[in-house]
């Protein structure tokens, strides 16, 4: 059973920056999957921040184009989140995704996500 576990989530103040990590396991990378990250915020939907595909194609969302960073470590079967910037409104549940055999296209995976991992809380104060 493929299993995603987050980590790196916590406070920070306005114009910080932290760097989620998403390990990965019984799940050997491949070009043709795709990966995400997620978030909410309190009240709000669940919305994609950024994906990346095997071969390391990504797609951000506008809110957070160039401030953020996804990339993939092939060696360490782990997944991150590079968070620059950061403001208020990027305060939320972050959470990682998989989909094995999933194009990446413009709107991320596009079957949709098979494996989420459990979330991890990032905070940012003004």
């Amino acid at each position: 059973q493929v299993q995603l576990v987050e980590s790196g989530g916590g406070s920070v103040q306005s114009g910080g920056s932290l760097r989620l990590s998403c390990a990965v396991s019984y799940l050997t990378f491949r070009s043709n999957d795709c990966f995400g990250w997620y978030r909410q915020a309190p009240g709000k939907e669940r919305e994609g921040v950024a994906f990346i595909s095997g071969d390391g194609m990504t797609i951000y969302a506008d809110p957070v184009k160039g401030r953020f960073v996804i990339s993939l470590d092939n060696v360490e079967n782990t997944l991150y989140l590079q968070m620059n910037s950061l403001k208020p409104e990027d305060t939320a549940t972050y959470y990682c995704a998989a989909a094995p055999h999933t194009l990446l296209v413009p709107d991320g995976c596009s079957y949709g996500m098979d494996y989420w991992g459990q979330g991890t809380l990032v905070t940012v104060s003004s």
